[in-house]
C-alpha cells in the first residue's frame, strides 16, 4: 500500500482535479488485491520440479486448489498418477508421529524411493519414516542430524568430503568421521584460499571445483593485498556496527587477482599453475563464483590430468582458453578471442566445452554479430567447422552428447514473433540436422533428465498460463503433465498485460515489451503513463516472458488509473551483439531514448494515452536510469521515483562498471 501511495503522491501535481478525486480508499484497496502476495496464491499447477527416480520416471509436487499432491510421471507407461494413496499414507504417518495429518497437506519435504517404487523414505521437518506402499505401513526414525547449511559445490562428488575455509586456508572434513584437515597452511588475511569475495558480494562458502573422482580440487589463492577497503555502518538505536571488507572500485590501480592452484586431497600436495595471476573476472558474471560456490570457467578432464579454464582480461575484452597439466603445473594457451567491447560466453551460462577424448573444444562467439557455436581442434587451436549460424543467438548450451556428437541448446529469435521467447534445439557437431524441439509459440523453460533422453518442458506467455509436458530428446511428445489453473485469478478481476511491439529510437529496430491497463479500463478516458525500466545491460526491463500473476506488481499500479509500459530497450541482452552494445561506454543512455520512442508510438496509436503526463520509476539500475531520465528529458518525464540507484558508477563495483563502461582513461588534458 505504501508503495502504491508513493507512486501516486509523485504523480498528483500532474493529475487533473477529476482524476485526483476519483482515487478513493476503495480504489487503493482494489489495487492492493493485485499485489503479488494476493495474486500468486490464486494460481495453481504452474511449475514442475522433477525428482528423477529412474531414467524414465520422476515424482513431483503439484499444488492444486484442493491441496498438495505428490505425483509420479512414468514415461515408460505414459502415466501421470498420484505417487501414493494420500489418505492411507497420511494415516500411516500419523500413527507413527502420534498426530493427525491432512491427506492434502502432508508436510513432506523430500522423498527417497527404492528401485521397486513401493518402498519409500519420507522426510519431514521432525521425522523420517520408512514406508511400504503395498501395505501402507511406516516405521519412524529420528531425522538425520541436520548439517549446517553447506554449499553443494563444496561437497565432493562421492559425498565423502566437504571443503571449507578456516583461518584463510582451505580445509576438508570427512562427512562420516567428522575428521578435519588443512589442505593449505600459508593463507593469510587478504591472501587466502578459495575466498568468496567479489567486493559487491561475498560469502563464507569456498569457491572451487572438485575433480570427477573426488581426489583433487581446483581453486585459487585470492589476492586482495593493496585493494581498497569498503566501510559500512548500521543505522539503529544504540551504537552502530561497523563492517569493513576489501572492495575494488572502477579505475583502482589494484583489483582482486587469483593465483590458480590444484590440490590433491589425500596428500595435501599443491600444484601452482605456472602463469601470472589472473584478474578476478569470468565470462558470464561479475564474480568467478557461480551458485553454490562453483568455480566458473573451469573444466576437468575425466582422468584429472588436465584442467581447462578461461582467463578473462580486466576489461573483459580478451578471453583466453588455456590447458594446464595438473601434475607439473605447466600451462599452454589454446585459443584467444579479442573483442572491441566485451566477451561473454553465453546468457548466464558458459557456452564453451572442452572435449578431451576427441581433442576438440566448442567455442561461443559473437564475431558475426550473433552468438553462435564453433568447433575447434584442441591441439592446434584451428577452426574445424562452424556449428550454428543465422540471425539469432545461441543463449545456453544445455547438453553436449559427445558419443552422438549432438548439442542441445536454447535460443530466442529464430522463430517468428517475440525474440525473447526461448525455444529448445539440437544440432550435430558438424552443423547438420538442426532440429526445433519445442514447437509451441511460447516461452519454454526446459529441465533435462539426468541421462539427457527426456526433458520437462513448461511453456507459457505473459497472457497464456503454463502447460507442462515431457518430450524425448527428439522433441516428440511423451506425456502431458499438468496445466496451470488460473480460474480463481480470473474470477478476482485480474487482467493480463498486453504484449507490444514498437520501433526503437532509430525508427527501424523492433523492440518488445508489455503494457498494463486498469481492470476497469475505459477507452474514452485519458490515462497518465508510468514507465517501468531496468536498463541492464546485463538484463532488461521485462525479464522472463513466462506467465506470472504479477510481474513486479505493475498491474496493481495500473489499477490506480495508470497505463504502465515496459520495454526491453536497445542495450539489453538476448539478441544481437550490436543491439546489446547500443550504449557501451555511455551508461547514462540507459536505453531511455527507446523507452520514449515506444511511449510516443503507443500514444500515436491510442487516444487514451496521455503523453503530457508521463512518469518513470525503477530500482537499482532502474533508479539510476529514472533519475537520469527526468534530468535529461524533463520535457517528456514529469515525475520520477528512483529506488536505490547507483547514481555514480565510479563508486559502484569494478567488474560490472569496467565491463560495460570500459576502463578508466585519462585524456591528455587530465
Amino acid at each position: 500500500m505504501k508503495y502504491l501511495a508513493f507512486l501516486l503522491l509523485f504523480a498528483l501535481p500532474h493529475l487533473s482535479h477529476a482524476q485526483i478525486s476519483s482515487v478513493s480508499e476503495a480504489d487503493y484497496q482494489r489495487a492492493e488485491r493485485f499485489l503479488s502476495q494476493f495474486t500468486q496464491p490464486l494460481v495453481y499447477q504452474t511449475s514442475v520440479n522433477p525428482n528423477w527416480v529412474r531414467p524414465d520416471a520422476f515424482w513431483y509436487k503439484s499444488q492444486r486448489k484442493d491441496g498438495t499432491f505428490f505425483m509420479l510421471a512414468d514415461l515408460r507407461r505414459k502415466s501421470n498418477e498420484p505417487l501414493f494413496d494420500h489418505g492411507r499414507l497420511a494415516e500411516a504417518l500419523g500413527s507413527v508421529a502420534d498426530t493427525t495429518f491432512s491427506p492434502t497437506e502432508l508436510p513432506i519435504t523430500d522423498i527417497s524411493m527404492g528401485g521397486n517404487q513401493r518402498d519409500i523414505t519420507v522426510h519431514m521437518a521432525n521425522m523420517m519414516a520408512e514406508c511400504n506402499l503395498r501395505r501402507y505401513t511406516c516405521v519412524g526414525s529420528e531425522p538425520e542430524k541436520r548439517r549446517q547449511r553447506v554449499a553443494r559445490n563444496s561437497i565432493s562428488p562421492d559425498g565423502m568430503h566437504q571443503a571449507f575455509i578456516k583461518d584463510h586456508n582451505l580445509w576438508v572434513r570427512n562427512l562420516d568421521s567428522g575428521d578435519e584437515k588443512a589442505l593449505t597452511t600459508d593463507g593469510i588475511e587478504d591472501y587466502g584460499y578459495a575466498t568468496n569475495n567479489a567486493g559487491w558480494i561475498r560469502g563464507r562458502d569456498p569457491v572451487l571445483l572438485w575433480s570427477p573422482d573426488s581426489k583433487k580440487i581446483a581453486t585459487f589463492q585470492h589476492d586482495g593485498r593493496g585493494v581498497g577497503t569498503m566501510h559500512m555502518t548500521s543505522t539503529e538505536v544504540g551504537l552502530p556496527k561497523l563492517d569493513s571488507w576489501k572492495y575494488p572500485l572502477p579505475g583502482d590501480s589494484v583489483i582482486f587477482r587469483i593465483s590458480r592452484v590444484v590440490i590433491d586431497v589425500a596428500s595435501g600436495e599443491m600444484v601452482r599453475l605456472n602463469m601470472p595471476a589472473d584478474p578476478h573476472r569470468s565470462t558470464t558474471t561479475d564474480h568467478i563464483a557461480g551458485r553454490g560456490g562453483k568455480f566458473l570457467d573451469v573444466r576437468w578432464s575425466e582422468d584429472t590430468s588436465q584442467l581447462a579454464f578461461i582467463s578473462s582480461s580486466r576489461d573483459h575484452k580478451v578471453a583466453t582458453l588455456r590447458i594446464a597439466d595438473t601434475q607439473s603445473g605447466d600451462v599452454r594457451t589454446v585459443f584467444e578471442e579479442v573483442t572491441e567491447t566485451y566477451y561473454e560466453s553465453g546468457a548466464r551460462m558458459e557456452n564453451w566445452q572442452v572435449l578431451f577424448d576427441s581433442n576438440e573444444f566448442i567455442w561461443f562467439s559473437e564475431r558475426d554479430n550473433w552468438g553462435h557455436l564453433y568447433l575447434y581442434d584442441l591441439e592446434t587451436g584451428e577452426l574445424k567447422n562452424r556449428i550454428t549460424s543465422g540471425e539469432w543467438p545461441v543463449l545456453q548450451m544445455r547438453r553436449v552428447d559427445e558419443d552422438a556428437r549432438t548439442i542441445y541448446f536454447t535460443s530466442g529469435g529464430r522463430e517468428a514473433g517475440d525474440p525473447y521467447y526461448h525455444h529448445f534445439y539440437s544440432v550435430n557437431f558438424d552443423g547438420s540436422n538442426l532440429a526445433h524441439l519445442t514447437p509451441e509459440d511460447a516461452n519454454h523453460v526446459v529441465q533435462l533428465s539426468p541421462n539427457g533422453m527426456y526433458f520437462v518442458d513448461t511453456y507459457s506467455t505473459p497472457v497464456q498460463p503454463q502447460q507442462t509436458v515431457v518430450r524425448n530428446n527428439e522433441g516428440e511428445l511423451v506425456l502431458q503433465v499438468q496445466k496451470a489453473d488460473v480460474s480463481e485469478l480470473l474470477a478476482s478481476g485480474w487482467v493480463p498485460p498486453e504484449e507490444i511491439k514498437v520501433k526503437g529510437r532509430d525508427g527501424e529496430t523492433d523492440i518488445y515489451g508489455l503494457m498494463y491497463k486498469p481492470s476497469g479500463f475505459d477507452p474514452s478516458k485519458k490515462y497518465p503513463v508510468l514507465n517501468y525500466l531496468y536498463p541492464g545491460p546485463q538484463s532488461g526491463s521485462v525479464g522472463t516472458r513466462s506467465f506470472f500473476a504479477s510481474l513486479r506488481d505493475k498491474q496493481a499500479v495500473a489499477e490506480l488509473g495508470f497505463i504502465v509500459i515496459e520495454v526491453d530497450a536497445m542495450g539489453t541482452p538476448g539478441r544481437s551483439k550490436s543491439f546489446h552494445d547500443a550504449y557501451y561506454g555511455n551508461m547514462g543512455d540507459n536505453g531511455i531514448p527507446d523507452q520514449m520512442a515506444a511511449i510516443k508510438e503507443l500514444g500515436s496509436r491510442h487516444d487514451w494515452i496521455d503523453l503530457d503526463k508521463v512518469g518513470i520509476w525503477g530500482h537499482s539500475g532502474g533508479g539510476f536510469a529514472s533519475t537520469r531520465a527526468i534530468l535529461a528529458y524533463p520535457e517528456f518525464y514529469k515525475v520520477a521515483v528512483s529506488g536505490a540507484g547507483n547514481h555514480d558508477n565510479r563508486n559502484y563495483e569494478d567488474d560490472w562498471a569496467e565491463k560495460w563502461q570500459g576502463l578508466l582513461e585519462t585524456n591528455p588534458d587530465g
